[in-house]
């Protein structure tokens, strides 16, 4: 038996006392009140209700030692993003690599594989595909429902595969931004429990008050803890946070749900409540094997050094100390590399876009632009005169409207090309295959030039993610579906990190540069994107041309 002393923070009594737990065989046995001197706290271990752990570039056994060293004992997570490149290997792979490491991982089914019908994945989940996924014990819930048109119009393989979920017994998460009114309530009388796509607060509360769980977000480039925390305290019982999308650099640097308890004392929240969102609501929601810190619990908590600062000292999971005093105490492991990528290189006339027929230099046809917003999903859309030069619409760099191209990583199908406002590069270009949420190849730049070099670099690598002009390119191999890294957390986040500074270096203001050219082809955010097979208008749920007649 092991004993642990401090100042015990009983969110259910909403009480803290000096006490001690006893831990035995993985479970705590005992809470008593004990006077002591240890000036430290005792909590429950965090949960990050919904995260994609793609998005942290690490695997999940890797993923798992930076999380457990910000307090963090489980989370949520929605293996979407390799079932779009890899299918139901890629949901095996996570599950596999996952087992090397003690942070307890619950995975879902993705329930839209693709995302949409209008772009190309490297895999097809169907109505039939995740009801054998559902029967799993192994996977926990159905993840979230994007096509929230499909739901409302009853498209029957969105609606089979709702009520597989509900034939299971399984949690439906849900994700649907902006929903309001009569459309929002088809698509929770369809028995989608949460949304953590709010970005207005009155959305939010509409959500609640039709019985809704709202998850708040604070990842790498939507963050909407500012807008949305005083829920916290309004409606304690309805709140999770999450973080959905995180890149290492953020998880080293600023936390994990962690940096959401510091944010939400400084907004003067009650801490009981803070402590009801990021632990109790998720294990209750979604029945988690996650101990609470009652007696007959497995033993997952934290030790840290006060409220305010929220430094964690140590974290236990099944009684076993995981995480102490700045090292984490479980070895490395992980599953071989495993990956998808049929693409061949791309010349300077794939990506060459000429004015069209009938057209002269002094009637200029006029072009949507995509307007991308800092730290956000969502998109605007604007028209604008093109940049001609040799009859060839090219990037202008003077009015920050730059050539934008996706184009799939799995055949070598026609480049597909739009312009795009509020990215910044003077020079070079930077290109991804993290591309929600097909996970095709992407790329933004000065010159057409820029853009096929970085192009062709992701096709040499079989994916990653590339910066700089087409003479000095800097390049991270991402192994895994072209989406992660087996390396070390923190050798991940320096390389990150560094092209986010080329990035930089070539102009662009953007906090998050990648991770906001990786959202510009989802085509279930609104409003403009662009996908491997043309531009999308989200809010309408259609294709568009490029030029516009007037």
């Amino acid at each position: 038996m092991k004993k642990y002393l401090g100042i015990i923070v009983d969110a259910v009594s909403r009480r803290q006392f000096k006490g001690e737990i006893s831990v035995e065989n993985g479970k705590i046995i005992r809470v008593e009140e004990k006077e002591h001197d240890k000036e430290q706290y005792i909590l429950p271990g965090l949960v990050d209700a919904h995260v994609h752990i793609e998005s942290s570039m690490t695997v999940p056994s890797v993923f798992a030692r930076m999380a457990v060293a910000k307090g963090t004992v489980a989370v949520l997570s929605d293996p979407h993003e390799i079932a779009n490149v890899m299918g139901e290997e890629g949901i095996d792979y996570m599950l596999e690599d996952s087992k090397k490491a003690p942070l307890k991982i619950f995975f879902g089914v993705p329930s839209c594989v693709p995302a949409t019908p209008f772009e190309s994945s490297g895999a097809v989940l169907d109505a039939n595909a995740v009801d054998r996924l559902l029967a799993r014990n192994d996977l926990y819930y159905l993840s979230e429902m994007m096509n929230f048109p499909g739901v409302i119009s009853g498209s029957p393989d969105v609606m089979a595969k709702l009520e597989s979920a509900k034939k299971y017994g399984k949690v439906i998460d849900g994700h649907a931004p902006g929903l309001r009114g009569t459309d929002l309530q088809k698509y929770i009388a369809a028995g989608i429990s949460t949304d953590h796509e709010c970005f207005e607060y009155e959305e939010a509360v509409e959500k609640i008050k039709l019985g809704m769980k709202i998850l708040i977000r604070e990842g790498s480039s939507a963050r909407n803890f500012e807008t949305l925390y005083n829920l916290i305290d309004e409606y304690p019982e309805a709140v999770m946070l999450c973080t959905d999308d995180s890149h290492p650099d953020t998880l080293i640097s600023e936390g994990h749900i962690d940096k959401l308890i510091r944010h939400g004392q400084e907004k003067g929240l009650d801490i009981y409540n803070l402590i009801r969102a990021a632990v109790f609501n998720p294990v209750e929601h979604y029945g988690l094997d996650v101990g609470l810190l009652r007696e007959g619990d497995p033993a997952d908590f934290i030790i840290v050094d006060d409220l305010k600062s929220f430094n964690v000292l140590s974290t236990f999971i099944g009684g076993n100390c995981v995480y102490n005093e700045g090292k984490v105490l479980f070895p490395l492991g992980k599953e071989p590399a495993k990956n998808v990528f049929n693409r061949s290189k791309i010349s300077i006339d794939d990506i060459k876009l000429s004015v069209p027929a009938g057209e002269t230099k002094e009637r200029i046809q006029k072009i949507r632009v995509i307007v991308a917003q800092d730290g956000e999903l969502l998109t605007g859309q604007e028209l604008a005169l093109a940049k001609i030069e040799n009859g060839n619409l090219i990037s202008d760099t003077s009015r920050d409207i730059l050539k934008i191209v996706v184009l799939s990583r799995y055949v070598d199908a026609p480049v597909q090309i739009g312009f795009i406002k509020n990215i910044g590069l003077k020079k070079g270009a930077i290109a991804s295959s993290i591309a929600h949420d097909s996970h095709n190849i992407i790329a933004v730049g000065a010159t057409d030039k820029d853009i096929v070099r970085a192009v062709n670099r992701l096709v040499e690598n079989k994916g990653g993610i590339v910066a700089g002009t087409a003479e000095n390119l800097l390049d991270f191999p991402l192994e895994v579906s072209g989406l992660m890294s087996t390396l070390e957390g923190k050798e991940v986040a320096s390389r990150y990190q560094t092209l986010n500074e080329e990035a930089r270096r070539l102009g662009t203001s953007l906090k998050s540069p990648f991770m906001t050219l990786s959202f510009m082809s989802l085509l279930v955010i609104p409003e403009l994107k662009l996908g491997d097979k043309g531009l999308f208008d989200v809010t309408k749920f259609e294709f568009v041309e490029l030029f516009v007649d007037e």
